[in-house]
């Protein structure tokens, strides 16, 4: 009997959540930053092979508006990438030899040292964007009082695997977020879109002290919050590439689970009581068929609202029927996720400790040589 009550309590606990993101979802609607943005823009892009969509994205990058220069770096002279990106005169190509366990951080810690403007941007290297990115997304920074600027993305997958993926990004990663800044967290930094000053980066010691963690985007933004500056969510939503087959999309989700769980073990464990899905399926099986029905109504709701009119995924309103069986799908990964010490990134075998630092190196032997500068 009590079980049953405090599952009951769980149950409307999440059906709650739901609503709360829809009220976050639609507060975000129509946000647009009036700000003047600060002055020029150095543009950093760690790049590490080529996908169906790095073209597009590197074009996106070199017609952008605005004072900036554009900059990519690398850690090998045989990289393909280096072929496409030679296609973009504007484009800088750096060939990077710092060597840190987190391979893009020491890729940035090169890229800082060879750039010149106060505002910094870096994204992730299949991020595709609009022209105006650069005015909106540094805008924020006008404000002294923020210190960072970041964005929320949206998925574009080339399997249906990818798509299935991307649905979860969509209708559950992005109304967390916007819930986590209703509640007035924001400490958080996401690698579709970094922007901040390069005094505020000098401050924290650079980039090297977050070279031992697998989330650097997070440290970044917990270093930056942690001088008394708030990190920003951009209005902007940008692009982002996923392909692969089912064993790419289980070890990414792991990956993510496993660096979430070493930021914040706490928040972690509260994942599944924001799965409305999880609950339903627990309350039908209790004999609850009406609470079941509400909290899966709420569910689908507030992914479609996410889905469509925050993040623009069309795959939202073609595979909303799919949003159960990935919200179960993103439980089993809770679950591995809260096991195990080990994840997959970049085709290496990485060990992180407690806090999400990497402990096991990729195989030095596996890296090629470096040139210390390629323009």
């Amino acid at each position: 009997m009590i079980l049953n009550a405090i599952a009951v309590a769980v149950a409307l606990a999440a059906g709650l959540y739901q609503l709360l993101a829809i009220v976050a979802c639609l507060a975000r609607r129509g946000r647009r930053s009036k700000l003047t943005p600060p002055g020029p823009v150095s543009v950093l892009k760690p790049v590490r092979g080529v996908d169906p969509a790095f073209r597009e994205a590197i074009h996106s990058h070199a017609i952008l508006e605005g004072d900036y220069e554009f900059v990519c770096g690398l850690s090998d002279p045989h990289d393909p990438a280096i072929e496409v990106l030679r296609e973009f005169p504007s484009v800088r190509i750096i060939l990077c030899d710092t060597r840190k366990p987190n391979g893009k951080v020491g890729v940035l810690m090169d890229l800082v040292a060879q750039t010149r403007h106060p505002i910094i941007i870096i994204n992730d290297a299949d991020i595709r964007v609009e022209p105006d990115y650069l005015r909106r997304v540094t805008a924020p920074l006008a404000d002294p009082t923020i210190g960072l600027v970041t964005c929320l993305y949206r998925p574009i997958g080339d399997t249906f695997p990818a798509r299935f993926e991307g649905l979860g990004i969509a209708t559950d990663f992005a109304p967390s977020t916007l819930v986590a800044r209703l509640g007035g967290v924001d400490e958080f930094a996401l690698g579709s879109t970094l922007a901040f000053r390069r005094a505020d980066l000098e401050r924290i010691g650079g980039f090297d002290p977050i070279g031992d963690y697998i989330a650097d985007d997070y440290q970044l933004g917990h270093r930056i919050h942690a001088l008394g500056l708030k990190c920003e969510l951009s209005d902007v939503v940008v692009e982002t590439h996923l392909g692969g087959g089912w064993r790419h999309v289980w070890q990414h989700q792991v990956r993510w689970a496993r660096t979430i769980r070493g930021a914040k073990f706490g928040g972690y464990l509260g994942l599944p009581v924001t799965n409305a899905t999880l609950w339903a399926t627990l309350m039908a099986i209790a004999g609850h068929w009406q609470l079941a029905a509400a909290l899966l109504a709420a569910r689908l709701a507030m992914a479609l609202i996410s889905g469509w009119l925050v993040i623009r995924d069309p795959d939202v309103l073609r595979l909303w029927w799919l949003v159960p069986v990935r919200d179960l799908f993103g439980f089993a990964v809770w679950v591995t996720g809260l096991f195990g010490d080990t994840v997959i990134w970049r085709g290496n075998w990485l060990r992180l400790d407690g806090e999400g630092r990497i402990v096991m190196e990729p195989d030095p032997a596996a890296v090629a040589p470096v040139a210390p500068l390629l323009d």
